[in-house]
């Protein structure tokens, strides 16, 4: 443990003032302005951040967005408040090194959806080839709260899971079309069963693994793979519909809690499962091969 304190300790702080754009953060107290994509960590084995702005927001699909379901009802709210985000889904690296750190388990069969002759499958070995530069995944939602919660203790910030709210909003960096990008959606854009298309979109190829979580092009707020690659967790509770969501970054934690929310699809799914708008649940104790997440930071 003293040798991992002093990894954590790494950077000079120094005395900084930030104007009235910037928030001061990292551990060399940066000063970064919330949208800009300007990445920072706390720490040389912490999860890459983007600080991201406070702001409207609108939950739920576009009137008349192709293959929108009634889980996906519009709601307004605001985030009040700029906080941080994960550039890159918890990469397959910045995971063991929590495992070395702290000898987490993870207990229970990892499973491939569709495929019950599958043998063991874990986050080590999930079936496919990883870097460790490839998402984590294998990973149920105790292992996220594990994993954010030693950030916490390791750092002294406050690290957490993205509440759903919270991952819509950073996934649409300001847009309110299906795709960040906008109406049509490629495989040259995100990681997905290409071989299915979506309304106008033309089919393409099936990976069906994941890409490194630095693939593809990041959205305006410069945070990578929002769309596709893998499924990532959330804080909240499952509800059958966004009406009830306050849209202000607050999860909700009433529902159906044995079941929480993920967002983003991935790597084996068709293409308007990718959606910004799209809900999905998933019982807490599942560990699937494609079920990966993504840190937050209070700032």
């Amino acid at each position: 443990m003293g040798m991992l304190l002093a990894v954590l300790a790494t950077g000079t702080a120094s005395s900084q003032t930030c104007d009235s754009t910037e928030i001061q953060t990292g551990a060399s107290e940066r000063c970064v302005r919330p949208g800009a994509g300007k990445p920072f960590r706390d720490c040389p084995i912490c999860p890459e951040l983007v600080a991201v702005p406070a702001g409207p927001l609108t939950m739920g699909a576009q009137t008349g967005e192709r293959v929108a379901t009634s889980a996906e009802d519009q709601v307004t709210g605001a985030i009040a408040k700029p906080f941080a985000v994960g550039r890159f889904a918890v990469t397959r690296g910045e995971f063991s090194a929590f495992v070395d750190a702290t000898g987490h388990k993870t207990e229970g069969r990892c499973k491939r959806l569709g495929d019950l002759q599958t043998t063991d499958l874990s986050w080590k070995a999930p079936g496919f080839l990883q870097s460790d530069r490839h998402p984590v995944v294998c990973i149920n939602w105790s292992d996220a709260k594990a994993y954010v919660a030693w950030l916490s203790r390791s750092t002294g910030k406050s690290y957490r899971l993205l509440s759903e709210a919270e991952r819509e909003y950073v996934t649409r960096a300001g847009s309110r079309t299906p795709f960040w990008w906008g109406d049509t959606i490629s495989t040259d854009q995100a990681n997905y069963n290409g071989t299915i298309a979506y309304g106008d979109s033309s089919t393409g190829v099936w990976r069906k693994a994941t890409v490194a979580v630095d693939s593809f092009g990041a959205n305006p707020w410069g945070l990578y793979n929002v769309h596709g690659n893998v499924w990532e967790w959330t804080e909240d509770c499952w509800n059958p519909a966004n009406a009830g969501n306050s849209g202000d970054g607050t999860p909700r934690l009433t529902g159906d809690c044995k079941l929480r929310v993920v967002r983003g699809a991935a790597f084996n799914n068709a293409p308007h499962t990718l959606r910004s708008a799209r809900r999905e649940r998933e019982p807490a104790a599942s560990r699937i091969d494609t079920f990966g997440f993504r840190v937050a930071r209070t700032l």
